[in-house]
């Protein structure tokens, strides 16, 4: 996933996308994927691999960029780490002028949109180790039947609480919420005239956490059906206008704050629903605030919460798609996924490392246990541009119809899909 410290996940408007469509060149040679069918690799390696990233800091820069030379090295073959001020943008300038870089970060939003216009290579099933990745995250980035790229990281959200204002309400470690009602008691409790119980940003990247415990989501698990209109739906926007007419939880903007850590850090709210991004933030920004990550209460369903992520995507445009896999499947092998958690915070898209990384960040274990019951954001081409209106929408929540909000969200997914 493409990381973001100090803003939320989904508050950035994604842009279009607005690729050509490209065709392979190259020298090549045939590989049996595991479904047996024969797939044509370029492997002219002459000018070697560039690898385009979104990096969040120093420390995520510094470490592709050992990893990669790392592989470098022991392949042989030259490869070049470059970082985008945009990405999305850099990205698509590539594939528009023809040139772009072999292997690139690749949101799961613009996956439909590269891969419908023939952009991307769908080189996901001759990976060595496709059967480790999460199968959520492998539906995050499968389009039209095809796995088209390796899940290089994945967050989830989580419940935030901070552990002073915890205590000072008298609450202890048996009283973390475990259901909807709880969340509701625990944030009255913690409610005083310095702070509000719990917050989050108006926007689908976190209040899609209370459809999924309803049952509900945007978007069927592939993102080819729209169901926003669910009665599941509605039901979790419902709980969530009713937590916001409580007084006792209020969205980061009407604390004066960009996005929920930012709330949570200034002190603003004893609890806030994010990913493991903020720990990063916390650390940097906040250091002296105490602070404990729990599960998310389940809903009348269960348990679930919102997973991002990015993939290594590759350029059907690339002269050495030999190579290009090759070092994807590096990048997301163990030894490197555990280096890149170290150095800037993520979780390794790999079910085999999920002991060693709990092991390690025992403090944050929360979030890897909600891989079991996570879903993904829809990333049916045109999709983005929905949520966008849709988050528009959930600003008036408390005074709008979470009905009414659903049924027009529905249309304009439905419309989306019929493009």
């Amino acid at each position: 996933m493409q990381r973001r410290i100090t803003r939320p996940l989904g508050a950035i408007a994604l842009a279009a996308v607005s690729a050509v469509a490209l065709v392979g060149c190259g020298s090549g040679f045939s590989s049996e994927s595991a479904t047996g069918s024969s797939t044509t690799l370029t492997n002219d390696s002459t000018d070697g691999l560039t690898v385009l990233i979104g990096s969040s800091s120093d420390a995520e820069t510094a470490a592709v960029q050992k990893a990669v030379a790392d592989w470098s090295a022991s392949s042989g073959v030259k490869a070049t780490v470059q970082v985008a001020s945009d990405l999305s943008q850099q990205l698509s300038q590539g594939f528009a002028s023809g040139d772009p870089a072999d292997v690139f970060y690749l949101q799961s939003d613009y996956l439909a949109g590269y891969a419908s216009n023939g952009s991307l290579l769908a080189y996901g099933d001759q990976l060595s180790n496709k059967d480790d990745f999460y199968s959520t995250l492998v539906s995050s980035f499968t389009y039209d039947g095809q796995f088209y790229c390796a899940p290089k990281d994945f967050s989830t959200l989580q419940l935030f609480i901070n552990t002073d204002y915890w205590k000072a309400s008298g609450l202890t470690d048996a009283d973390y919420p475990t259901t909807w009602e709880e969340l509701q008691d625990v944030a009255t409790k913690l409610t005083t005239d310095d702070h509000v119980g719990l917050t989050f940003s108006a926007e689908y990247a976190r209040v899609g956490a209370f459809m999924v415990q309803a049952g509900g989501n945007l978007m069927n698990a592939d993102s080819t059906e729209a169901t926003a209109n669910t009665d599941a739906n509605v039901t979790a926007l419902t709980e969530v206008k009713s937590l916001l007419n409580s007084g006792s939880v209020k969205y980061a903007a009407d604390l004066g704050a960009g996005w929920g850590g930012e709330a949570f850090g200034n002190g603003d709210a004893a609890m806030a629903i994010e990913g493991n991004w903020l720990v990063g933030s916390l650390s940097a920004d906040y250091p002296d605030l105490g602070y404990k990550v729990v599960e998310l209460p389940a809903g009348p369903v269960g348990q679930g919460t919102l997973q991002f992520t990015n993939c290594w995507g590759i350029s059907q445009d690339s002269a050495d798609q030999a190579d290009a896999v090759a070092l994807v499947e590096k990048l997301t092998s163990t030894d490197d996924q555990m280096a890149f958690s170290s150095a800037f915070g993520v979780m390794p898209s790999i079910q085999s490392a999920a002991d060693q990384w709990k092991a390690e960040n025992p403090d944050l274990v929360a979030f890897l246990d909600g891989a079991e019951y996570a879903a993904g954001v829809p990333t049916a081409k045109g999709a983005s541009d929905v949520v966008s209106d849709f988050n528009s929408k959930l600003e008036s929540l408390a005074t709008g119809d979470p009905a009414a909000i659903l049924a027009q969200t529905q249309k304009n997914l439905e419309a989306a899909l019929s493009e």
